[in-house]
């Protein structure tokens, strides 16, 4: 059925025309896809299995074929009302009821609503003797009746082992490619599983060419821990993903850590969020984080990493805005009183609903089941601040580029959803030197805070520096981090000849200081008194100068008017001597004509 898949080839002309002018042609066929419903295992598949095909599902004892089977015809009739056929030759239609209540599958009340049919073929082993050709007519009559019963667009065979137990290669191989060409003709989606003994081949080792999907399934055990991991072997027509990816089995079925890079898919945000401590606010461009941005809070035990988070959260929750907290080290009820020492009450949150807390012990399994469990829960919560603390413990085990690999796609899937996360770790420049994984984490987060130890006079205090954070115009000063019983605070770092200062030092520095500037006061303060009163003296002096210097002026001005009175007298007198001079001279004169 070449018609299905997506296929792009140029078919040149002349292979069926005798002309080599024509331009090449494009086929372009679409490869329909029938949906799982399997958290995470669409994505992988590019949109599930391929539609009316049978899919080989391979794997070791233990590594879920059988829950992943079931699974898909569940998820089919609940969510895709699609019904589904169950075959089963190894375990009875009541073994599956039961062992499926644990993942909350309601079989039975499935089955009375004909969405799935269960039907056990018993397969006697021990009276199983080759002899003739071997036949699946019998097989195809009863999956034919079941699969018209209920109108089934889904089909599981469990399992293909059990089925040709005790059979050669000669006689499983013609019925292999019987029972699925068969299949393919029902137009029915179906799984077919089969044992594997080494990697990602069957046992027979004929089923993975035949098919035109196969998937393999592994449980392995590293370090006393164990892993699922699932591997898309094949799928012709499609694109898929290539690499191993890990997945969980727990209450509600299967999830897949989709390890698939979303650099493409993310829309970077311009807002800004409050780190919940004013001065880290301040350092970081006077607007706090961006929005949808990854966070790494850095530094030795101690030094108040867990509380920078709590502040964040703190600070979001107090919006109204969802935040989930992941905690490796202490169970939520410790944390919850430990920040009630420093004026952080998150109690409130919790009960409201807008804080959940996630608390797990990172020994209990590996970093990939952590994360499958935390991405359920941000499906689930959808909260838009996420705090990982710490993240150190979880990746102790494992291979570095593994490691790294494991949380770039982790925080790719946080940002495709717009989401903020903080990680926590106990990691220092020092510690970078000698192990990789600790460069690679602090690589891929966008801003890295450290906060490290400052050790002086005998005395431990905290210093926190941004080294970097990216699209903003940080601070690059170092600050001494202090917790209070009101919150955390930020100081400035005094720095002496001798040094650093913080602390208690930096206390009785900035003691000597203000004694010193309140002597420098008083000597300042004694100076203007004593200029003052030189000033009021002098000032009086010139009063005095001036009140003598205005009297003599006065005394002089009285000289200069009497001198001058006196000159007009003088003047006046000599005029009057004159005049009466004068006088006499004429009296005298005329006296003499008298007497001639």
């Amino acid at each position: 059925m070449i018609s299905e898949y997506v296929i792009s080839t140029f078919v040149q002309p002349n292979l069926f025309a005798m002309t080599l002018k024509s331009k090449p042609k494009v086929l372009k066929l679409i490869l329909k896809k029938t949906p799982s419903g399997i958290n995470g295992f669409d994505e992988i598949t590019d949109g599930g299995l391929p539609k009316n095909r049978p899919t080989i599902i391979c794997g070791n004892t233990g590594s879920g074929k059988t829950v992943i089977s079931m699974e898909f015809l569940v998820k089919g009739a609940l969510k895709y009302n699609e019904p589904g056929v169950f075959m089963s030759f190894e375990e009875t239609r009541e073994e599956l009821a039961t062992n499926m209540d644990s993942l909350h599958f309601d079989l039975d009340s499935l089955i009375k609503k004909r969405k799935i049919y269960i039907e056990y073929l018993e397969i006697d082993k021990s009276q199983n003797i080759e002899a003739g050709r071997y036949d699946l007519e019998g097989l195809f009559v009863r999956l034919q009746n079941a699969i018209t019963s209920i109108g089934a667009k889904r089909v599981v065979l469990d399992s293909l082992d059990a089925l040709f137990y005790g059979l050669n290669n000669n006689a499983i191989r013609p019925e292999i490619k019987r029972l699925f060409k068969w299949l393919k003709e029902k137009e029915v989606t179906a799984i077919i599983t089969s044992e594997s003994d080494n990697g990602f081949s069957t046992k027979n080792g004929l089923e993975q060419y035949v098919a035109d999907c196969v998937i393999a399934l592994d449980n392995r055990t590293v370090n006393q821990t164990t892993t699922r991991r699932i591997k898309i072997v094949k799928m012709r027509g499609s694109v898929h993903g290539i690499n191993e990816y890990p997945f969980n089995i727990d209450m509600n079925g299967i999830s897949v850590l989709p390890l698939i890079s979303q650099l493409a898919n993310q829309s970077l945000s311009t807002v800004r969020i409050s780190s919940g401590v004013k001065d880290l606010d301040g350092m970081l461009d006077g607007k706090g984080f961006f929005e949808g941005s990854s966070i790494l809070v850095s530094g030795s035990a101690g030094t108040g990493k867990t509380s920078i988070a709590i502040s964040l959260i703190n600070a979001t929750c107090i919006k109204k805005i969802r935040g989930l907290y992941c905690a490796f080290e202490e169970s939520s009820s410790q944390i919850t009183r430990n920040m009630l020492s420093i004026g952080l009450d998150i109690e409130p949150y919790i009960k409201s609903g807008v804080l959940k807390m996630y608390s797990s012990r990172p020994t209990i399994q590996n970093l990939e089941l952590h994360l499958i469990a935390i991405q359920k829960i941000i499906e689930e919560f959808d909260p838009k601040i996420i705090v990982l603390d710490p993240i150190t413990n979880l990746i102790a085990e494992g291979i570095n580029t593994e490691i790294r690999q494991m949380l770039a796609h982790f925080v790719d899937f946080l940002k495709s959803k717009n989401i903020t996360v903080l990680f926590t770790a106990a990691i220092t420049l020092e510690t970078v030197k000698s192990n990789p994984s600790d460069e690679g984490i602090s690589a891929m987060v966008d801003t890295w805070i450290l906060v490290r130890d400052i050790e002086t006079n005998s005395e431990r205090n905290r210093g926190i520096y941004i080294l970097k954070s990216r699209g903003m115009n940080h601070s690059t000063q170092v600050r001494e981090f202090v917790i209070t019983d009101n919150g955390l605070s930020l100081l400035p770092i005094y720095i002496s000849a001798g040094g650093i200062l913080t602390g208690s030092a930096k206390l009785e520095h900035t003691l000597q200081k203000e004694e010193q500037n309140k002597l420098f006061k008083n000597e300042i303060k004694t100076r203007n008194s004593e200029i003052e009163r030189k000033r009021k003296m002098m000032e009086e002096n010139i009063a005095l100068l001036k009140t003598n210097f205005e009297s003599e002026v006065a005394i002089l001005n009285e000289i200069e008017i009497e001198g001058d009175l006196l000159a007009e007298s003088k003047e006046k007198d000599k005029l009057e001597i004159t005049e009466l001079r004068n006088k006499i001279r004429s009296s005298s004169e005329k006296s003499k004509s008298r007497n001639k």
